[in-house]
Order: C-alpha cells, then sequence, then structure tokens
C-alpha cells in the first residue's frame, strides 16, 4: 500500500480540519473557570468540581455514541461523519455562550459528547491515506496539528477572555462552524466503496466494541497502557486552569499564554521529533520514553515553586506527546484495513471512559484539598497523584515490550 498523490492531499485536509477545531477548543479553556462561577455563583473550588462533572458529561455521552460514529464511517464514509462532529462542537459553543445557568452548560457538554469528537474518524482517515509502516510518523503529525491549534486557541481565548468569559465561546463556536463550512467544499472520501462494510448495531454497543480489542494479538496490553495514560493526564484538562489560578494567581491571559507555550513544545515533539527519534529508537523506546517523562512532567508541576520553573518543565514535557500516537500506531498495526473505523472507535471509547472518570476524579480532589475538608489546603495533590497513577502505565508498558515486541 502507497499514498497516492490524492491521499496526500486528503492528509492535509484533514490536518487542517483538526487544527481549526483545536483553535476552537483551544479558546475556551483559560476561561472556563469563569464561566462556570458567573454561571453557578460559586466560588472556585465548587467551580472545580462543576468542571470535572461538565467533562464527564462530554465523555459519558461521546463513550456512548463513539463507537457507532466509527462504525457508521465504516459503512458510509468518512466525510459525512467528519462534518457532523465538526458542526456538533460549533452548537456546544454557541450553547455555552448564551447559557443562562448550570443546565445549559451541561445540556452543551452532552451536545458536544453526541456529536462524537472529530478526531475519531480523522484517525480512521489517516488510517485510510495511510501505509501501516507510515502511520507512527501520520499520528504523530495529527498529534501536531492538535499541539498546533493548543498554540493559537488557549491565546486568542486568555487575550478575548479580558473582555467577558464568554466572548471566547462566541469566537470558538464561529471558528467551528467557518470549519464545518470549509471541510464541506474541500475534504474529500477516502474510504473506498469496497472497503465499507454494512452497519451493525451490535458492534456499536459501546460496551462490547472492547471485543475488537480481544481479536487480535497484543492488542488488550496496548490498550492497558493507553486507558491508564488518559487516565492519569486526566488531571490536565481537569484542573490546570483552577490549579493555575489557585497555586500562582494568574488571570485568564497566562493561563492561555501558558498553554500555547505547552501547544508548541507538543507541536514541535510530535510533528518534528516523532520521525526521527522512532528511527532511533524504535516505536516501543520511543513510546517507553514518553512514559517516562508523563511521571516527570506531573511530579514537577506539583513541586515547580515559580512560573520560570514551569515553562522550563514543559520542555522537558513534551516527550508525553510520544505516547498517544507511538501506541496507536503499534495497535493499529494489528488490526486490518478494514476495521481501522471500528477500532478508532474503540480507542475512542477507551479514552473517553478513562478521561471522564480520571476528569472527575482529579478535579474531586482538587476540590477536596482546595476547600479546607482534609485539614490543609493544597492546589498541588492531584498532580502527584497523577504522577503515581502514571507509574503504574510506565510498568505495564515495560512488560508488555518485553514479552511481545513486534518487528517494526
Amino acid at each position: 500500500m502507497t499514498a497516492s498523490p490524492t491521499s496526500k492531499y486528503a492528509t492535509l485536509f484533514v490536518f487542517i480540519t483538526v487544527f481549526l477545531d483545536m483553535v476552537g477548543f483551544g479558546m475556551i479553556i483559560p476561561v472556563q473557570p469563569a464561566i462556570i462561577q458567573e454561571v453557578g455563583k460559586m466560588d472556585l473550588a465548587h467551580a472545580a468540581y462543576i468542571g470535572g462533572w461538565l467533562f464527564f458529561a462530554f465523555s459519558m455521552t461521546q463513550f456512548l455514541f463513539g463507537p457507532a460514529l466509527g462504525n457508521l464511517s465504516d459503512a458510509y464514509g468518512r466525510r459525512p461523519l467528519l462534518l457532523i462532529a465538526v458542526f456538533g462542537l460549533g452548537v456546544d459553543f454557541l450553547i455555552t455562550a448564551l447559557a443562562p445557568n448550570l443546565f445549559w452548560l451541561f445540556v452543551g457538554r452532552t451536545f458536544a459528547g453526541l456529536c462524537g469528537g472529530s478526531y475519531v474518524i480523522a484517525n480512521a482517515y489517516i488510517a485510510d491515506v495511510t501505509p501501516p509502516e507510515g502511520r507512527a510518523k501520520a499520528f504523530g503529525l495529527m498529534g501536531a496539528a492538535f499541539g498546533m491549534g493548543f498554540v493559537i486557541g488557549p491565546a486568542i481565548g486568555g487575550l478575548l477572555g479580558a473582555y467577558g468569559p464568554r466572548i471566547p465561546f462566541y469566537v470558538a463556536a464561529g471558528v467551528s462552524l467557518l470549519n464545518f463550512v470549509f471541510g464541506y467544499f474541500v475534504v474529500p472520501e477516502t474510504l473506498k466503496a469496497e472497503l465499507r462494510r454494512p452497519f451493525e448495531w451490535a458492534r456499536a454497543n459501546p460496551i462490547k466494541t472492547f471485543a475488537i480489542f480481544q481479536n487480535y494479538r497484543g492488542v488488550m496490553p496496548l490498550c492497558g497502557v493507553l486507558f491508564i495514560y488518559f487516565f492519569s493526564t486526566a488531571v490536565y484538562p481537569a484542573i490546570w486552569p483552577f490549579w493555575s489560578m489557585a497555586k500562582f494567581g494568574w488571570g485568564a491571559t497566562m493561563i492561555g499564554l501558558t498553554l500555547a507555550m505547552f501547544g508548541i513544545v507538543m507541536a514541535f515533539t510530535q510533528g518534528v521529533l516523532t520521525g526521527p527519534v522512532v528511527k532511533r529508537l524504535g516505536e516501543w523506546n520511543t513510546a517507553l520514553l514518553g512514559l517516562v517523562v508523563t511521571v516527570i512532567g506531573a511530579l514537577g508541576y506539583g513541586l515547580a515553586p515559580t512560573l520560570g520553573a514551569i515553562l522550563a518543565l514543559m520542555i522537558v514535557h513534551g516527550g508525553e506527546g510520544f505516547v498517544h500516537p507511538m501506541v496507536s500506531a503499534l495497535i493499529s498495526k494489528q488490526v486490518p484495513d478494514d476495521a481501522q473505523g471500528e477500532l478508532q472507535g474503540g480507542l475512542s471509547s477507551l479514552m473517553s471512559v478513562a478521561m471522564l472518570l480520571g476528569t472527575v476524579f482529579f478535579s474531586q480532589i482538587f476540590g477536596y484539598f482546595m476547600s479546607g475538608a482534609a485539614g490543609f489546603i493544597s492546589p498541588n495533590v492531584p498532580m502527584f497523584v497523577s504522577a503515581f497513577v502514571s507509574v503504574f502505565a510506565l510498568v505495564l508498558f515495560a512488560m508488555t515490550s518485553n514479552k511481545e515486541k513486534t518487528a517494526e
């Protein structure tokens, strides 16, 4: 299987789509605490609780409908499902911008999860047009598109947040809906008719979708690694804005700029370093390196005393960006071409469950230790717990790599 010129253009279109999607998503992060406090009329500790449950609403509906989205793309093609996902995200931002109370914040998040995430179809899209030996690099570039979205999105969101916490949501809605129009006119279909299969409700069952992991050798242990990894790193979407406000007193602008800084590091790591590092170390060792950095990052943030220390740590922490694309590539190699959409739906469900559990878990820890109920107040406890959990992913992957190294 070789990539054609058409495949290269299709890949470029998807990277642009994911990039614009993440710009819109990144805009809202710096103002999330403020919008929850304004709508819910509550303090920071209680806003963190609500933030965790909002993410739970998004991830739970994505878990329930993500497999159906992946299976529908195997039956009807990637393009229509990708456009639905992008449109749903835009509607979510608009609902949030207009929300008069917490109920409507939950409605918006649930609607976004119902439509699924564009990355599910984007990953299957990439698998369609990329030969197996090139998927590690392609998934790395996809991660770079996410990272670059976070360079621009949070920075803009932080600056716009100075004019009110709702403004970034209006702009994000506009970006997402423009992205939908862009995709409608330029994104081609990549799944050939002969590779499509009929949609089956049984295969879209969010519980049964995990069965695909049992059908192929070497997949289950790697999925366990991803589950623990996603759970532990859920600490960042769960509490980063709340944590930085509590620990350093940052406002939306500084939150946005630090996220932009990390986005630059991640984009460079995944887009520039992935290929050379994989060539030198191989996929297994590159993923192992990323997991080591994951532990160092969480522990370091908890101990960092100043902004300078945070920025220095972010440079090192960029290596975490190797984990998801490397492990995804290793799993993808074990699954045939006509099941890549189903696989990505299953991985989406896996990530959603891990993230929803992790986000609620870490947001509740943050709220608990910030409320004084533990007898002392500290915003850093969730970071230390995240580092501890990440060790389990590292150990499991090391055990798996020793047993099941494959030819790369």
